[in-house]
């Protein structure tokens, strides 16, 4: 695995599952023969804790002054470590200014310093705001230069980005939504107070940050990015290197879609992130949330990995942080600390005490603590004076052995306290009453009370059963956390995000190798100009209509349903259309009428309802099916459209004359895939169960066809009509199929592929299409035919053999086409053919074009080659 420090380990895992394995077993192999470096480091930021002493440059912080190489015991030098560039907000160490050119700088406090400390199994770097105002240029070498003993990177905010970005933004808007405390009011008087100018600031304030990665990257480098504050900066990363390895990840809780749907900038701060290889979250509730967000809200697709956008990947996973569980049990043996147990034992002799270690917040639940508190002793009068509630609300890292801790937080990332505070609980067994609503509920809720910290009557009740709990109780619930405490390291979150990022840039690569080369549009145009028949196939919906944002614009619902040719195309059609060399056919799915209103007026040939009819502008409409067809079905599947639709919000079908189609696209996805799934039952259970149909399923709709009606089974008999309508005398020599085709559709690239070239004289035939409802094997493209392959059926007579159907059914046209095999004027050479899949990443085409407008931009070419 590319950049992973086991590269060179015999044993090769298969999964991820057992990469992640190896890689844990690896790590406890290394800290078990290297036991003392570690220690002595434990030791030295135990010892900074207890004492929150002031750092000076010969002093450690943490991980980050490790060497890239260090001397093993037989003297050679061990593996390189991976590079782990970690973004913040804050640094880990605060920086006071002492001097014009002189900084002191002290240790910072937080979950995310703590959980990274004790981290040895990369070299890193922390990028980040210092905390304070540099404006001068003395300042600022000076400080870069102080904080790069530290390992530590500044990016240098002034005061008014700091006001508006992190005032502003990050805590005046991100914090109180993700924690559900709603947003604001908007003051639109204080410029620095709008939405816009905040989250404007915002945005500035992230590309600075990237500008700083930017500047000390180098290739191989993880690029770790945390929390709310940077939700901007993957998009900015991968702008400037796509192949940046970048994971994101969030320390706070991530709110159901419903909440997250308030915020103004919503959706540009979901695709940003999404930009990210890996987005983790402390627990499966919030990552749930997050996909769900960008299902609802962005319209994409959700998988058990993570959010799908055409093609692209964002794995999406929980990875429950944990702390250097190590440290906090060798500082409990440290004299300051045996020393501070000894003085509050005395205090409180004959007391037993209620820790609460919290941040002075509103989502703490301080407060309803202090009510608990209140009732447990008006209902328990015997406990007065024997029990003590201990409230640290201010950040501290004083370890101390308690009896009992109270964690009633409202809403919590994880609350890393509770980690703590098992961690220093080996003598004592002390019982741990917990928030449901804290991340860490999921890791620790087994050995935990847990409680609602809304209902302060069960908080009471809580408490009054911990000071109650019996000895052996106690000792259970205390092991079982400890045993996850220990096991669950910081260590082990970072190890394990970080090769779970490894390993999702590998698979990502792997997907990129299955997805569609970008269409060589030079390459296509200079073949058209050097061939003397051509035949443009062009679908019409999504490939020449106006693009349509799924949930941006409101009323868009209304343009999806009534399609309209995009406007710059009309030009370049028209003059496709009058060349003498190319035949121009759209073939679309949508109905006659559809097709008459936007091209009526060019010289071209229609072709609606996936191929079942057929017109050129000039003359009347054909069918091109089977003449003994069995529509029978249609009435009883319009009864259960009928009824989805009524029940689904915002979805429509459309009854056409050889299928019926109903589309959920503006539904709500969730429910529409429900809804979807319960119409198949319906379907198939009944109205269907028997019929020759076909069920095609797109990405938000499902459409019951006659079994045979596809693009592909249709072309040949186009193809045949076209050549006797227009008397062709000459083969066609090139091309061009662009579509954004259902799966089921894309028969028609392979229809045209040429067959592999093998040593008998070429003819001028089209292999036969497999029968519908096969699969049909991509083959690659030769510069000839054989004839010792399979001869191709006339389509037809195929389609009639093979489906003859009892009823008397009858298309509404004037005619039906004359049986004619059109492709026996297919002289198709390799080089000459170019199939084009519009903004599907995976597909039976050759070649990607991402969106309508790069459709425009290549018939615009065609059209200006023209003479």
């Amino acid at each position: 695995m590319p950049g992973n420090k086991y590269n060179g380990t015999p044993v090769t895992p298969r999964t991820r599952l057992e990469r992640l394995l190896l890689n844990r077993e690896l790590r406890k192999f290394n800290r078990f023969f290297n036991p003392s470096d570690e220690l002595d480091d434990g030791l030295k930021e135990a010892e900074l804790f207890a004492n929150d002493s002031v750092l000076n440059k010969d002093e450690n912080c943490g991980p980050f002054n490790e060497e890239t190489f260090s001397e093993g015991v037989d003297g050679s030098e061990r593996l390189h470590k991976q590079r782990l560039l970690v973004v913040a907000n804050r640094l880990p160490v605060s920086a006071v200014r002492k001097g014009e050119d002189s900084w002191q700088l002290e240790m910072s406090v937080g979950g995310l310093v703590s959980a990274l400390l004790g981290v040895k199994e990369f070299d890193a770097r922390w990028i980040g705001w210092a905390g304070v105002n540099v404006p001068d240029e003395i300042g600022q070498k000076a400080l870069t230069t102080a904080l790069a003993e530290k390992r530590c990177i500044p990016v240098f905010l002034d005061e008014d980005i700091v006001h508006q970005y992190y005032n502003g933004y990050c805590n005046n808007m991100l914090w109180p939504l993700f924690h559900y405390l709603g947003l604001p009011q908007e003051d639109r008087l204080a410029t620095t107070r709008s939405f816009q100018s905040q989250f404007d600031a915002y945005k500035k304030a992230n590309q600075m940050f990237a500008d700083v990665v930017n500047k000390h990257y180098k290739e191989g480098d993880v690029v770790w990015c945390h929390d709310y504050h940077l939700m901007f900066l993957p998009k900015c990363l991968k702008e400037y290197n796509s192949k940046m390895k970048v994971g994101w990840f969030l320390h706070t809780p991530f709110p159901s879609s419903e909440i997250h749907r308030m915020l103004p900038s919503r959706s540009e701060l979901l695709r940003s992130v999404l930009a990210a290889d890996l987005v983790g979250f402390h627990t499966y509730d919030y990552a749930r949330h997050f996909v769900s967000a960008c299902t609802r809200i962005l319209g994409l697709e959700g998988t058990p990995e993570g959010v799908e956008d055409q093609g692209k990947l964002t794995r999406v996973a929980a990875f429950p942080i944990g702390i250097d569980s190590e440290r906090f049990i060798r500082a409990l043996e440290l004299p300051q600390v045996q020393d501070h147990i000894k003085e509050l034992k005395e205090r409180f002799a004959g007391r037993k005490v209620m820790l609460g270690v919290d941040r002075l917040d509103m989502i703490k639940g301080i407060p309803q603590k202090i009510l608990a508190f209140e009732e447990f002793l008006e209902e328990n009068p015997e406990w007065r004076d024997k029990v003590v509630l201990l409230q640290i609300a201010v950040p501290t890292r004083t370890d101390v052995p308690e009896y009992v801790a109270l964690v009633t937080s409202l809403r919590d990332g994880m609350n890393l306290v509770s980690y703590e505070f098992v961690a220093c609980q080996a003598s004592k067994k002390g019982v741990l009453i917990l928030s449901e609503f804290a991340g860490a509920a999921q890791s620790l809720g087994a050995g935990a009370i847990l409680v609602n910290p809304w209902n302060i009557s069960e908080v009471a009740s809580s408490i009054g059963y911990a000071l109650n709990m019996p000895a052996d109780e106690r000792e259970k619930r205390h092991n079982h956390n400890f045993r996850h405490v220990t096991t669950h390291t910081s260590q082990e979150w970072a190890a394990t995000f970080v090769s779970e990022l490894n390993d999702t840039i590998v698979e990502a690569q792997l997907r990129t190798r299955q997805v569609l080369p970008l269409l060589p549009v030079n390459d296509a145009v200079e073949r058209y100009t050097q061939s003397s028949n051509r035949l443009l196939i062009l679908g019409f919906n999504a490939t020449l209509t106006e693009p349509v944002h799924t949930l941006g614009r409101r009323g868009s619902q209304i343009r999806e349903m009534e399609p309209r040719l995009h406007p710059q195309l009309k030009e370049p059609l028209k003059k496709l259309c009058k060349d003498q060399m190319t035949t121009v056919v759209v073939l679309s799915g949508s109905d006659r009428t559809i097709l008459d209103e936007n091209f009526g007026e060019y010289n071209m040939w229609l072709a609606a309802e996936n191929g079942m009819f057929l017109r050129r502008t000039t003359g009347k409409w054909m069918t091109t099916m089977p003449e003994n067809l069995n529509m029978d079905w249609v009435d009883s599947v319009k009864h259960v459209f009928e009824y989805f639709t009524e029940r689904t919000p915002r979805s429509h079908f459309e009854l056409r004359e050889t299928s019926l189609l109903w589309n959920y696209k503006y539904a709500d996805v969730e429910f529409g895939r429900l809804q979807a799934r319960d119409m198949l039952q319906h379907l198939w259970t009944g109205p269907i169960s028997n019929a020759a149909v076909d069920v095609v399923q797109g990405r938000r709709s499902v459409e019951v066809r006659a079994v045979g009606v596809t693009k592909g089974a249709a072309i040949d008999r186009i193809l045949g009509e076209i050549v006797h309508n227009q008397g062709m005398k000459a083969p066609i020599d090139y091309v061009l199929c662009v579509g954004h085709f259902l799966v089921k559709d894309e028969d028609i690239y392979t229809f045209f592929e040429p067959e592999l070239p093998i040593e008998t004289p070429p003819i001028v035939r089209c292999r036969l299409p497999e029968p519908v409802g096969l699969p049909v094997p991509k083959i690659p493209c030769g510069r000839s035919r054989s004839k010792t392959h399979l001869k191709k059926q006339r389509s037809l007579s195929t389609l009639e053999g093979n489906y003859l159907g009892s009823g008397g059914w009858r298309p509404m046209v004037d005619d039906r086409i004359s049986v004619h095999e059109g492709s026996s004027v297919l002289d198709l050479k390799g080089e000459n053919y170019f199939s084009c899949a519009v903004s599907r990443k995976r597909s039976n085409a050759r070649y990607l074009l991402g969106t309508t407008d790069d459709v425009v931009t290549l018939l615009k070419q065609l059209a200006d080659c023209l003479h």
